[in-house]
């Protein structure tokens, strides 16, 4: 019988109070225009794919189908110090001008709500809180329950949905914080983490690893050849993915290439930006929910080995609701201690329930009436 952990899911329902609506009056300008004009060329009828609704799913599962060892606690806005580690001055002065205000910030149909700015201070800040219980043992393990996602925000801009980078806040709060010496990421988002890589591009403290659907996908960045620069040269390895890799692919990837890199690299915290839409049901890449409870049981012994088993998850993409809340539900029970499922390639259970069905249909001797 494996030993049950203890998992805390941060979370603070101010992250709900981003909700940006296509139809509400946006600011006026050229961006407005530009947006609108992509949106009306869509021929159908368009919704802002990162809304509340996500959060409530997985919430709504989580109520039906508790997981044992897994407890909530609250999260926490992120101060302006915390953020400008990561973002410029400049942008975060452009960001809270919008406070309480309906406004595109690019042509990636990234928008924000009256509520969206304490929303995204919210998110980032409940990454640290996630970040500070691991690291001081107050918990075995945690994941931040938040939006909007930020591995696509870059230091100077929005991005992909994402405001503010939260994972990096985060890691940089550890490093500046809390004693921490070497960060690893671990982005499995179907989409390439570009946010978090340039802002971690030359530093030798944190190590970037990102497995994602390869270009022309958006953001069509993170080729095999990315790297890093400087004194972070060799500290970004990414993966890319053609569409419809699944979980024996991925898994080959961490055990061939993320589990030596992290072993290099010997990190004080492990830090995941955990997006599901590499689940099928999101059409991007061909990931299972084992897959998902297998990649977090691979990161979770990197955890145990290499540093104290300090590991906090943080929500990313995922848009289908169903694979969004169940593939959260697989990681939470393999790092509360479940049994790690073996994942198996796709459509194999549907041929075996089929070999048993037909098995001796066609194999007795023919009669010789």
């Amino acid at each position: 019988m494996t030993k049950r952990k203890d998992v805390t899911v941060f979370y603070d329902e101010r992250v709900l109070h981003h909700a940006p609506d296509v139809n509400a009056s946006f600011l006026p300008g050229r961006l407005d225009k530009r947006v609108r004009a992509i949106l009306a060329g869509l021929n159908v009828q368009w919704k802002y794919p990162e809304h509340p609704g996500r959060i409530h799913a997985i919430l709504d599962l989580l109520n039906r189908e508790a997981v044992e060892g897994v407890r909530f606690a609250s999260g926490k806005a992120a101060t302006r110090e915390q953020l400008a580690r990561v973002h410029t001055t400049s942008y975060l002065d452009d960001v809270f001008a919008l406070r309480n205000k309906n406004a595109w910030l690019d042509v990636d149909t990234t928008a924000v709500s009256p509520g969206s700015v304490e929303a995204a201070e919210v998110a980032a800040g409940t990454t640290i809180a996630a970040v500070e219980a691991v690291v001081s043992g107050s918990t075995d393990s945690a994941f931040a329950l938040i939006r909007p996602p930020g591995h696509h925000a870059e230091p100077v801009r929005a991005r992909g949905f994402c405001l503010f980078n939260n994972v990096a806040v985060a890691a940089a709060h550890a490093l500046a914080e809390l004693g921490c010496e070497r960060v690893l990421i671990v982005d499995w988002d179907a989409h390439h983490g570009n946010g978090t890589q340039d802002i971690f591009w030359a530093d030798p403290h944190v190590m970037f690893f990102d497995i994602h659907r390869a270009s022309p996908f958006y953001p069509g960045s993170g080729s095999l050849q990315d790297v890093g620069a400087g004194l972070g040269e060799g500290t970004t390895v990414n993966v890319p993915m053609p569409g419809g890799a699944g979980d024996v692919a991925y898994l080959r990837a961490f055990n061939e290439i993320l589990v030596p890199a992290a072993e290099f690299f010997k990190p004080d915290l492990i830090l995941v930006s955990a997006g599901f839409d590499a689940h099928w049901y999101d059409l991007a890449l061909n990931v299972s929910f084992e897959g998902f409870a297998a990649m977090t049981g691979i990161i979770q012994s990197l955890a145990d080995r290499l540093c104290g088993g300090r590991v906090a998850f943080a929500l990313e993409g995922g848009y289908n609701t169903e694979s969004l809340a169940r593939g959260m539900r697989s990681v939470l029970d393999v790092l509360a201690g479940g049994e790690v499922p073996e994942p198996r390639v796709c459509g194999m259970d549907a041929v075996e329930e089929a070999i048993a069905f037909h098995r001796g249909a066609f194999t007795e001797e023919p009669s010789d009436e």
